[in-house]
């Protein structure tokens, strides 16, 4: 991979996301990020995407698997996760610098179909998170991207054109097969993200599991295992994931009180919502709520 490439893509992040912080850009699918220095863990639930970290070091966790992510790598959310992000190599001389793209699925179906690829759709998913080498045709095709940024003109016009190449070398580089999952209707992740989708839609509802799989076109053993390979983590306890996080934006975004909170996302217990709550984000809700008001810049989405 040329490091000069990686010093303009540095260079191009640096100047469009000056403070710390995620940076929303004049293209909607592409986000920015720069920190200073390392950051604690923060929960998020991340979409489908292409990350890579073009300066520092990140961490990002799914259930017990961690991945680490640098400039020699890229990598590739495939569903709606439930994930813990950290910056983990960052400093005033040398920033971490990051971008996220959001994969348009409508787009990547429509270019599969132009491409005519076999893809396979009853194969296993795997787990929704993979990484691969960073090569210099993607890495050329992201600084192209960034390049928009600055034409802002030429920008809407351009700028579908490079996301589709994004995503031609995405599905012809190392993740082609699970890549082609996301856009397969029929396939096993396609499945799962359908059962993804309805639980973050009911998540304050209780459920039954036949009721997701029905939902997902799946048997319920069929999904359980399926799911847990693609979220690190069963049904219920992905469900338990988005109730707490939902709640910890009510806390913190709308200033509600725990017990309001906890009976919005679905628990009938507010002393059973303090424990978990307590257990996932390392204090009770308004402990934990002050210390982000105080610390806004605690964490980093990209």
């Amino acid at each position: 991979m040329p490091m000069n490439g990686l010093s303009e893509l540095s260079s191009l992040i640096d100047r469009f996301a000056p403070e710390d912080g995620s940076a929303p850009t004049a293209l909607p699918r592409l986000h920015l990020a720069r920190m200073t220095s390392p950051t604690q863990p923060m929960h998020s639930v991340q979409q489908p995407a292409l990350c890579i970290a073009a300066q520092g070091r990140k961490q990002m966790i799914l259930g017990d698997r961690i991945y680490t992510y640098e400039p020699s790598n890229y990598l590739l959310v495939s569903a709606d996760l439930p994930v813990v992000g950290c910056v983990m190599e960052a400093s005033p001389e040398k920033p971490y610098l990051g971008m996220r793209l959001d994969i348009d699925q409508s787009a990547l179906a429509a270019l599969m179909l132009e491409m005519d690829r076999n893809a396979k759709p009853n194969e296993a998913p795997g787990s929704g998170i993979l990484m691969s080498p960073l090569t210099g045709s993607l890495l050329d095709a992201a600084i192209r991207l960034l390049r928009l940024l600055e034409d802002p003109c030429g920008a809407p016009i351009l700028a579908p054109m490079i996301e589709r190449e994004i995503h031609y070398r995405l599905l012809t580089g190392d993740q082609a097969v699970r890549l082609r999952q996301i856009a397969l209707a029929d396939s096993k992740l396609s499945q799962v993200n359908r059962a993804i989708s309805w639980i973050k839609q009911n998540y304050a509802r209780p459920f039954r599991i036949e009721t997701v799989a029905a939902e997902a076109r799946m048997s319920p053993s069929s999904l359980h295992e399926h799911f847990k390979a693609v979220t690190a983590m069963s049904p219920l306890q992905y469900q338990k994931q988005i109730r707490l996080q939902e709640a910890r934006r009510l806390i913190v975004g709308e200033a509600v009180d725990a017990a309001t909170a906890a009976h919005r996302v679905g628990y009938d217990s507010p002393s059973q919502f303090s424990r978990e709550y307590s257990r996932l984000f390392g204090a009770p809700p308004m402990r934990d709520a002050e210390r982000l008001r105080a610390a806004p810049e605690i964490g980093v989405a990209v």
